[in-house]
């Protein structure tokens, strides 16, 4: 199927993006069906534990989201394309460009390298469907440069060098965490952004409100628990859904149902059951929307 954009195209470029079109329309060279999915997950290890792997004690524990499709959908696999992130209003901030100070330094940030944490690819992708998630937004502080304003996540700053860290403590501020109120509306700007280039579905994992060991029965004089924050999100995540349509991976009543004590490492790490069991929701949210069908034939 052609796009009106491609009017818009010179002829070489015209013909490159016609073929990229052409292979993810499901024809190889022969015309045979390739069934494929492409996900785009931006998300940390949520997303990415549940959809590509999980890995304990160095051994794959859990192998992704295509276990469940090979038995579900025979025939079909899902490309999966994972950049981590820091919170939605760094998301929604990003231009694509590391600030030049940041990029001259070049400090190892782990798993939030700074291109992906400046990276707007989730709003330029043309996957199938795009996986977000709420756990970023309960759970990270980010620092602000005085002097350029950009947001940032020094992952791992305690163990650069001294230079590093005395560069951070003397040019940026610690910000506050975000509340529900604050995040839901960055969603709801960060889900009008996707879908002014594309109609695919866009996806969004809540967080169990179990965590383990808390057991609070009384709550005066207690500002929020961790529990108390994640049903916050929840319940701010379904109003987002009512507005926007968005799709919601229910991990909070996934593991409610099959025992949340028992698939949970920790407040927010699932065992290899607890990721199988929240990978096949989102392949029955999938099926449920009809990408599991012919693209011709997709409502």
């Amino acid at each position: 199927m052609l796009y009106p954009q491609g009017l818009r195209l010179g002829r070489e470029r015209f013909c490159e993006w016609a073929r990229a079109a052409l292979s993810r329309s499901g024809a190889n060279q022969r015309g045979a069906p390739v069934n494929r999915l492409t996900l785009f997950a931006k998300g940390n290890l949520d997303l990415r534990d549940s959809l590509h792997s999980l890995r304990l004690g160095g051994a794959v524990a859990w192998n992704g989201v295509n276990e469940i499709v090979r038995e579900r959908r025979p025939g079909w696999t899902v490309r999966l394309r994972h950049e981590t992130w820091t919170r939605s209003d760094a998301l929604l901030e990003a231009n694509g460009v590391v600030p030049a100070e940041l990029a001259a330094r070049n400090p190892t940030l782990e798993s939030h390298p700074a291109a992906t944490q400046f990276s707007p690819a989730v709003f330029e992708t043309d996957a199938d469907a795009i996986l977000l998630s709420i756990q970023p937004d309960l759970m990270v502080s980010l620092v602000r440069s005085r002097r350029d304003g950009y947001l940032l996540m020094p992952s791992g700053w305690s163990q650069w060098g001294q230079e590093d860290r005395d560069w951070i403590r003397a040019n940026f501020d610690s910000t506050p965490m975000l509340d529900a109120s604050q995040s839901m509306r960055n969603f709801f700007r960060i889900v009008e952004r996707i879908r002014a280039s594309t109609t695919a579905p866009i996806l969004i994992y809540n967080l169990s409100s179990v965590v383990p060991g808390e057991q609070i029965h009384s709550h005066p004089g207690m500002e929020e628990s961790f529990s108390t924050r994640i049903r916050q999100f929840n319940l701010g995540l379904i109003e987002l859904s009512q507005k926007t349509g968005i799709s919601v991976i229910d991990v909070d009543a996934i593991l409610a149902r099959a025992g949340a004590d028992r698939l949970k490492l920790d407040a927010v790490h699932l065992t290899a059951e607890g990721c199988r069991l929240v990978a096949g929701e989102v392949v029955r949210v999938l099926e449920d929307l009809g990408l599991f069908e012919p693209r011709e034939a997709r409502p």
